[in-house]
């Protein structure tokens, strides 16, 4: 990506968040502070207009005015996974939306404390929850389980669903000699190219350009032939896949050879993500047992599970006869 060019990381839904990080900061700025025992408190009159502008300023520049003024964003010397801080951010908004509530709740209706509190507690998980997503823009936590994965240095692996490169790059830390193949279709809305340029990208600084080939297709009919690598590597791609998820994991096992692994990460509940999505996570996270019933429906083995940085990784083994 040459420097004149912009990485448009605007999500499709943002929109929706944007507006309600504004009906909030006005809600904080202008109508809480008339309430009586708010506008008796010089500390609480002040505050509130100050955390209502800070949420409305926040909610307009991560929601657009910085690409505005900021007309090109350069990929600088450096990793960059393509997480937007507009999304990390979000959480931190929320914390201090949720934090604001509670105290009005309290000082205009004491009865209500205990709502009061649950309001304090729910602002204080999305903090933790903005701390914890902020990590994943790093490159120190680009990791992978200590497992059984490969069967030797000159391992032909598939990063199935590779996106910027994150596990790509933990992968090729393992695999010294081998070579692997970065797979994607390459099409979030969310980051210009689809991705592709920040891989190419993280690629080239990482000094891996010459040991990854990059391949563009569809999860669910894989380009490739039967028993085409020795191990597969895929993380937070196959719980998004929807009505396709089956068939994905249909194909991952064709091309997999007699014996290969496949290490899978997937977004599963948590404490960690409770943080992040909060009672959300209860509706939209995979549970284990469903993916363990998939995968020997399949064919598969499962010979292990761990979880790292939040991800619930479960290793699968294709068996060496199929019957």
């Amino acid at each position: 990506m040459g420097k004149s060019k912009v990485l448009r990381q605007a999500h499709r839904h943002g929109w929706i968040f944007g507006v309600i990080g504004l009906l909030a900061g006005g809600f904080l700025m202008v109508f809480v502070p008339s309430l009586t025992p708010v506008a008796n408190s010089l500390f609480l009159f002040a505050g509130f207009h100050i955390v209502g502008a800070i949420v409305i300023l926040a909610t307009l520049w991560y929601g657009g005015l910085r690409d505005h003024f900021r007309h090109t964003s350069p990929l600088t010397p450096q990793l960059n996974f393509g997480w937007d801080r507009g999304w990390t951010v979000g959480l931190a908004i929320a914390a201090l939306i949720a934090t604001a509530f509670a105290v009005v709740l309290q000082v205009s209706a004491p009865e209500w404390w205990i709502l009061a509190c649950g309001m304090l507690l729910m602002g204080a998980s999305w903090g933790v929850g903005f701390i914890l997503m902020s990590g994943y823009r790093h490159a120190d936590h680009a990791v992978l389980p200590m497992v059984d994965l490969l069967s030797g240095d000159s391992d032909v692996v598939l990063d199935a669903g590779c996106g910027a490169g994150r596990t790509t790059l933990a992968l090729a830390g393992a695999l010294r000699h081998g070579r692997i193949v970065a797979f994607d279709r390459f099409d979030a809305a969310y980051i210009e190219d689809g991705g592709r340029a920040l891989l190419e990208h993280n690629l080239t600084l990482a000094g891996l350009k010459d040991r990854v080939q990059i391949e563009t297709g569809d999860l669910a009919v894989l380009p490739f032939m039967d028993a085409s690598f020795n191990s597969v590597v895929s993380t937070n791609v196959y719980d998004h896949l929807g009505s396709q998820r089956d068939q994905a994991m249909r194909e991952t096992f064709r091309v997999m050879v007699p014996g290969g692994r496949f290490l899978l990460g997937i977004s599963v509940w948590s404490w960690a993500m409770f943080a992040v999505a909060s009672f959300l996570s209860f509706v939209v996270l995979s549970r284990r047992r469903t993916w363990r019933k998939l995968a020997e429906r399949i064919g598969f083995t499962v010979d292990g599970e761990w979880m790292v940085n939040g991800t619930w990784f479960v290793l699968l083994r294709k068996p060496e006869r199929i019957a």
